[in-house]
């Protein structure tokens, strides 16, 4: 028999580590603030609780704690070096709290159990199921992705969470079905943001079902080897890299199957800021900014942006014959 052969993908980094990826940049992370001796001592010492003390406290609020760090999918790496947890869980874009970036404190507000996550539409068997029962029907692992928003800001983000493929299989949608819908929860004495009527509550967002059974769509249920905090929209949001990331919905309680194209939130906001595919290209400005260029968050630096966020290899055929469609906006 042949030897297999592993061909490394465009967003690859060389080698296989042992330790997770997010775990050594934490560390170094705080190697750099506090000095080596001191960064020893805190962990050893951190607030008088042990690991063991700290992890069944989580453990106490999300029942799904056990289930992290999940086990890294070595084929999803990346080039660039991880944004520190701490400046990825500060700065979020999360309406349903507010409209500003610093939402992580108003964002402790939601309420993820019970969370039940209904399956509906062109489907089998429609179902709903608890967060907790989805989970343990579906494998969990660890993935590095970019995240570009259409802010022209990125990040680069260490989720845990499922392929959505295996959802979609799970749901098992009539051949009719050409589309996914996705929405969030609606809960206004819960989420202050929904209370500003102008805008078009629940966020829903849509992808094609050839879209959603994509090797990179990813369902995500945790970040940085913990679940989901809340302001990354705890306890089941998306993850699509290749587009903008207004895309990628958070908080997910709906998932529907059907024939006709959904429309999102931020499409009937400003149809012609916002569109359906919203693929990210560096070639087609955003109606008020360029995207020829992305801010890395942690960092200030300005580099170029890559079409298709730099996951071309691996999208690039869904979008074949479609010239006639606004891809990118």
């Amino acid at each position: 028999m042949a030897a297999s052969i592993h061909r490394a993908k465009s967003w690859q980094q060389p080698g296989l580590e042992e330790t997770p990826e997010w775990a050594f940049l934490n560390r170094r992370q705080l190697l750099k603030k506090l000095g080596h001796g001191a960064a020893i001592g805190g962990l050893a010492m951190a607030g008088g609780l042990s690991g063991a003390s700290m992890r069944q406290a989580v453990a106490s609020e999300d029942p799904s704690a056990g289930l992290y760090p999940a086990k890294p999918n070595l084929a999803y790496r990346l080039d660039r070096e991880l944004t520190p947890e701490d400046i990825n869980s500060t700065y979020n874009n999360f309406y349903e709290f507010g409209s500003h970036k610093q939402i992580a404190r108003a964002a402790q507000a939601l309420r993820v159990r019970p969370w039940t996550v209904t399956i509906d539409g062109m489907v089998e068997q429609p179902m709903e199921l608890g967060i907790d029962d989805l989970l343990a029907k579906m494998d969990l692992e660890e993935r590095l992705y970019r995240h570009r928003c259409v802010e022209a800001w990125s990040m680069t983000i260490p989720w845990s969470g499922f392929p959505l493929k295996a959802l979609v299989e799970m749901a098992q949608p009539l051949s009719s079905a050409k589309y996914v819908r996705m929405e969030t929860f609606l809960d206004r004495s819960m989420a202050s943001g929904q209370n500003q009527f102008w805008y078009p509550w629940p966020y829903v967002e849509g992808m094609t079902i050839d879209e959603a059974v994509n090797e990179l769509s990813f369902m995500v249920t945790g970040a940085y080897g913990k679940p989901l905090a809340k302001q990354f929209g705890s306890p089941l949001r998306l993850a699509l890299p290749w587009k903008y990331g207004f895309k990628s919905i958070k908080s997910v309680v709906k998932i529907s199957f059907t024939e006709e194209r959904p429309v999102s939130f931020w499409e009937e906001v400003a149809a012609n800021e916002y569109g359906f595919w919203a693929n990210v290209n560096p070639e087609v400005p955003h109606p008020r900014w360029s995207q020829a260029q992305e801010r890395i968050l942690h960092t200030g630096e300005k580099v170029p942006t890559l079409l298709f966020n730099g996951y071309s290899e691996q999208v690039a055929h869904l979008y074949e014959g479609l010239e006639g469609e606004k891809l990118y906006m």
